[in-house]
């Protein structure tokens, strides 16, 4: 990397630039700079400590940890095992999935938050001499020269300076509202949905189980132990109705919930004390047109947002990062200048398919949801319970096929890290 300044701010030289301190940016970063390959990566938030929602990680990413000699490093962070996964329904619980009976050894998944899991694996990429970690440096523009992307105009809000990084390559990590999309002109390709979730942290003791949903009069309540002293819950909504919901006040609210879990009873009046501490997630998948230019990829959220339905979107993005990492440590190695969107394609190419499974999957999952959320209230509940009790029975009693296992542990595509770049700097 060069660094020179001048009257019009700086000017940084590298080989790829990376925006967005998340799971992808984080997993590319490592990736690249255990490669050799001068990588600058940016993130917008002076700190990694900000809400997250993406809080499971399934067995493929415990494995490509592993592949990375991370999973150590990573399993003495705060989090908790998740190896069966259950839905209870007025009181009753059924076994939906069970993790623990597939092969070993990464038959369970990770819940925790993500900022402690971000800053080990920027700890571990600074270990290498061709990486650099920049926060509060949001990236405002890319960087043109014709019809190629060159690299990005940044903001350094510390020496309140602008910063232009030109690079062989853009990485686009920057999430569902990505500001690398955006200037490139990409429609992030959203697909209408009805649900939104309505989000909160309670004390972790409140829950029993790591995963769990709880059906109940007023809906769908989820529940995540995040291995530390929190847990997360979220409740499904009607899309647009949370305005309303807030006029009827904190109280009402903790009523609704208290009717899916009586155990919160005790704990609401305490904890949950104005709307402020929630958070409206909207629930909208999409996937992009375009994941590649000359000199610019998309990965994670930026290039296919990901629906919270499944858990899936953290597994999706570290894929997206593995398959990145080779197809652009080989491209740099075969070319020069501004990587071409031809040698880049080949990154797409793998994902796409995939990614566009999952996305299906996760519509057609949510339709039954949006369904109890929008008329459910409008059912007497003396017919509602028992229809929703013998749904899952029926769930719990049949054999979970094992392809669907299979995708929600491994994905639809499995990937693994290409280790032979690593020989470079080993």
């Amino acid at each position: 990397m060069t660094d020179t300044s001048n009257t019009e701010g700086k000017t940084i030289e590298t080989e790829v630039v990376i925006v967005g301190a998340g799971p992808a940016g984080c997993v590319l970063s490592y990736l690249l700079a255990r490669s050799g390959v001068d990588t600058i990566l940016l993130e917008r938030q002076r700190s990694l400590r900000r809400e997250f929602r993406g809080f499971l990680f399934q067995p493929l990413v415990l494995r490509v940890f592993d592949q990375m000699d991370m999973l150590d490093r990573v399993l003495t962070l705060n989090h908790t095992e998740v190896r069966d996964i259950e839905v209870e329904v007025y009181g009753r619980s059924y076994p939906i999935m069970s993790l623990e009976a597939a092969p070993g050894p990464y038959n369970y998944a990770l819940l925790m938050e993500q900022p402690s899991l971000l800053q080990a694996l920027i700890d571990e990429a600074s270990q290498f001499e061709s990486f650099s970690y920049h926060s509060g440096m949001p990236a405002a523009d890319l960087f043109h020269d014709g019809n190629q992307v060159v690299g990005v105009h940044a903001t350094d809000r510390e020496h309140n300076e602008s910063v232009t990084i030109r690079s062989r390559l853009v990485v686009g990590a920057d999430g569902r509202y990505s500001t690398i999309r955006s200037a490139a002109g990409i429609d992030p390709g959203l697909f209408e949905s009805t649900l939104e979730l309505l989000w909160f942290k309670l004390p972790a003791s409140t829950i029993d189980k790591p995963v769990l949903a709880k059906v109940g009069p007023s809906g769908v309540l989820l529940s995540f132990g995040l291995g530390g002293g929190e847990a997360q819950f979220g409740w499904s909504i009607e899309k647009g109705s949370y305005p309303q919901l807030r006029e009827r006040g904190i109280e009402w609210f903790h009523e609704q919930l208290i009717s899916i879990d009586s155990e919160l009873a005790e704990v609401l009046p305490n904890q949950l004390t104005d709307f402020d501490q929630c958070s409206l997630l909207h629930i909208e998948p999409g996937i992009s047109d375009e994941w590649t230019r000359d000199g610019l990829l998309l990965v994670g959220d930026a290039a296919h947002v990901a629906s919270p339905v499944g858990g899936q979107g953290n597994g999706m993005a570290i894929q997206d990062a593995v398959v990145a990492h080779s197809v652009i440590v080989t491209a740099l190695d075969q070319t020069e200048g501004t990587l071409s969107n031809h040698a880049l394609e080949r990154y797409e190419w793998i994902r796409r398919p995939a990614v566009e499974e999952v996305v299906r999957f996760q519509r057609r999952a949510e339709r039954p949801f949006s369904g109890f959320v929008k008329y459910g209230a409008t059912v007497p509940d003396t017919l509602k319970r028992p229809l929703i009790r013998s749904f899952f029975w029926l769930i719990s009693r049949t054999p979970l096929p094992k392809r669907a296992r299979d995708t929600f542990m491994w994905g639809p595509s499995p990937v693994d890290v290409n280790t032979m770049h690593f020989s470079k700097t080993n």
